[in-house]
């Protein structure tokens, strides 16, 4: 009789998460629950994201912090589970999750860090403020959105080729926001704002995805 190797795949590591996640909403709302629900509803309310360029709140405060490693999970976990589900060799351990996880959080980190040296190179910190600040918004808020529906996939007999196309509807969503809320900004220098979504938003996802596949 010839043996048959078997697979195990752990994944009591999600729940954890999940648990994590939810303790991190918690806290954000102590902290601030005020501005915990303008950035879940930033989509729809121009006006907070006024209010936060006024306030001049910096991302190194605990509310800013905690909400950007919120929104790195939620990729990271929503892009894993995606990985898991459509191809056939990423697996959904721990392990592989950190993998996603840190390539996420260098992605977003590297990018934040070109946008403040850029803005700050060539002084133009003031008229790009709304554009940077309502896109970390928006980042924030499809995080919400797609912990809220991850949970719905996770514990329903909802398809994830639902969840997929959601991703890609949300970040689509995201990108015609950034353009009609910032369209004075964007047409005056239509070809820099070319040059910007070529070299750190599309290069880098394509760099991203490389490495993950």
């Amino acid at each position: 009789m010839q043996a048959i190797e078997k697979i195990v795949l752990h994944t009591n590591w999600v729940p954890l998460v999940w648990v994590a996640l939810i303790a991190a909403i918690a806290v954000l709302k102590i902290l601030d629950a005020n501005r915990l629900k303008g950035y879940a509803f930033s989509l729809f309310n121009k006006t907070f994201i006024e209010d936060e360029i006024a306030e001049n709140t910096t991302f190194l405060n605990v509310f800013q912090s905690l909400i950007f490693i919120f929104s790195i999970v939620v990729y990271a976990l929503s892009f894993s589970y995606v990985l898991h589900e459509f191809t056939t060799y990423f697996s959904l351990s721990f392990y592989s999750f950190l993998q996603v996880f840190v390539l996420t959080m260098v992605y977003f980190l590297v990018k934040k860090t070109i946008e403040s040296a850029v803005s700050s190179l060539f002084l133009i910190r003031k008229q790009v403020r709304f554009y940077i600040v309502s896109k970390y918004a928006y980042q924030y808020a499809i995080a919400f959105l797609l912990f809220v529906l991850f949970t719905i996939v996770k514990f329903s007999p909802l398809k994830p080729i639902v969840f997929a196309y959601t991703i890609l509807f949300l970040f689509f969503a995201k990108f015609i926001f950034l353009v009609v809320n910032n369209k004075k900004l964007i047409f005056s220098k239509l070809f820099y704002f070319i040059l910007y979504i070529c070299a750190l938003e599309i290069a880098p996802l394509f760099i991203l995805f490389k490495l993950l596949l």
